[in-house]
């Protein structure tokens, strides 16, 4: 990703984990943090997946809180759902060009030919993002320590966000923005995948990153966003039908923030029942003052009403991946869906100008169904989240006034301020201790809600109703 310092995982099977079967069908959260089975936070940001016999391998960015290179770290699950952590494949110690330098989006192919996985990424050295290079690391294994053979310029040209394919025929291929961002470059790799052969085109002019493709049905999708930071914009596509172009696009689909987050890799996952894809995008922790590593996840699946679109056919805080099956659905079968109902005015809570973005207000608001106003209860340990189901988002104390401090939605990783307690009657907030309160007692539609010591009045008592 481009800092504003610049002008600005399919045939599944248990776990192999001694005694421990896990189910076909899995409910993956988004907008919270990805656990290990061991419960350690899962870092793989800006990510990728490769399939390597039954195992997804999950690797992303896990970076130090300055923002430098850490390591790329691995996971590996059998549903994408249960994951085991495997390794830093790269370290910020494998080599002393890469010790205080920024490594983003990694991606892995494997090379046939010379038994190699082949780990390409973004390249920065850590005080600015002027030198735009790939580095490239190779291994014998998936999950092994990588070997760094070092950076370059593809050809010549910067190089910031990319991705690597590898297509049907075998060969590779990189495709990274340049032009500081106002193009695509699309290069067929070297036979060994660890260098460039070629520029195939250049799509020139749309100033996008976060480069992800896939091919469908022998058509090309290029999904990228555009350029502005940590912040989140409206996703866009092309489609080709041949790698070298013609391209068509940019073609602008779903919502005007794509959810919240910026997409970074698309995921077949081919079962019994078919082929589904899933769009694997990061909702970036620094787009609302915390670091990197706090991101979080928005996995959603992906439709196709024609062979030559795509589309999201929505968002929830939950989606079902059945690995096995290769399907992928909107919400799990066990959410329960409520709505959070106040004692003296009979409205429910709702997220201000039905708004999907990070701090909406949330307000009292005439009950009726709509999706800024179902929340799904989710449990954390001995406390609750709720999330707003048209933002994936959580109802948060926002600042640590607990003496009518506002209540917004916003990150469900942002710790105690978005967990509550609820006794049949009054909604506690696990930061403050403070209750969930409509403000001044006011019955009027639209009044925002907040936190005030709890005193059991009508304005602080609420009845979830389905």
């Amino acid at each position: 990703m481009l800092r504003k310092t610049l002008a600005l995982g399919a045939a599944m099977v248990a776990l192999a984990l001694p005694g421990v079967a896990w189910a076909s069908a899995q409910t993956v959260n988004n907008g919270s943090q990805f656990v290990t089975t061991t419960g350690g936070q899962i870092d793989a940001h800006g990510g990728g997946v490769i399939k390597v016999g039954s195992y997804y391998y999950f690797l992303g960015e896990n970076r130090n809180p300055d923002y430098s290179f850490r390591a790329v770290s691995m996971y590996r699950s059998t549903d994408l759902k249960t994951w085991e952590f495997r390794n830093d494949v790269l370290k910020s110690s494998s080599a002393s060009e890469l010790n205080g330098a920024n490594i983003e989006r990694p991606k892995i192919l494997y090379n046939a030919a010379t038994r190699k996985y082949v780990l390409w990424a973004h390249w920065e050295n850590g005080k600015d993002y002027g030198e735009a290079r790939v580095a490239v690391a190779t291994s014998d294994t998936v999950d092994g320590n990588y070997t760094y053979l070092g950076s370059f310029r593809p050809l010549d040209y910067d190089s910031r966000d990319m991705t690597v394919y590898q297509d049907s025929d075998g060969t590779g291929y990189l495709i990274s923005s340049s032009n500081v961002n106002y193009d695509l470059n699309v290069y067929k790799l070297s036979a060994d995948y660890t260098k460039v052969d070629s520029l195939l085109t250049v799509i020139k002019g749309y100033h996008r990153e976060a480069p992800a493709l896939v091919k469908r049905n022998g058509v090309y999708f290029l999904i990228t966003s555009g350029a502005t930071g940590w912040n989140p914009n409206r996703a866009a596509y092309f489609t080709a039908t041949s790698l070298a172009g013609p391209w068509t696009g940019p073609t602008y689909f779903g919502h005007d923030t794509t959810y919240n987050s910026q997409s970074t890799y698309i995921l077949p996952v081919q079962g019994s029942s078919g082929t589904s894809y899933l769009y694997m995008g990061d909702r970036w922790g620094p787009a609302i003052g915390q670091i990197v590593n706090d991101s979080t996840y928005v996995w959603l699946p992906l439709t196709f009403p024609t062979n030559t679109s795509l589309d999201f056919t929505g968002t929830a805080s939950q989606i079902t991946i059945d690995a096995a099956a290769g399907t992928i659905a909107l919400g799990s079968p066990n959410t329960q869906l409520v709505k959070m109902q106040v004692a003296h005015s009979g409205q429910c809570a709702n997220i201000s100008n039905d708004s999907p973005y990070y701090n909406g207000t949330a307000i009292q608001w005439t009950c009726t169904n709509t999706s800024n106003e179902l929340v799904e209860r989710r449990p954390i340990g001995n406390y609750t989240q709720y999330v707003v189901q048209r933002s994936g988002l959580c109802l948060a104390q926002a600042d640590d006034n607990g003496s009518g401090g506002a209540v917004v939605q916003t990150s469900c990783s942002i710790g105690d301020k978005s967990q509550w307690t609820y006794n049949g009657t009054t909604i506690v907030n696990r930061a403050s201790g403070s209750c969930l309160d409509v403000n001044e007692a006011s019955t009027d539609t639209g009044t925002k809600l907040i936190v005030w010591p709890c005193n059991g009045g009508g304005n602080q008592r609420w009845t979830m109703i389905n």
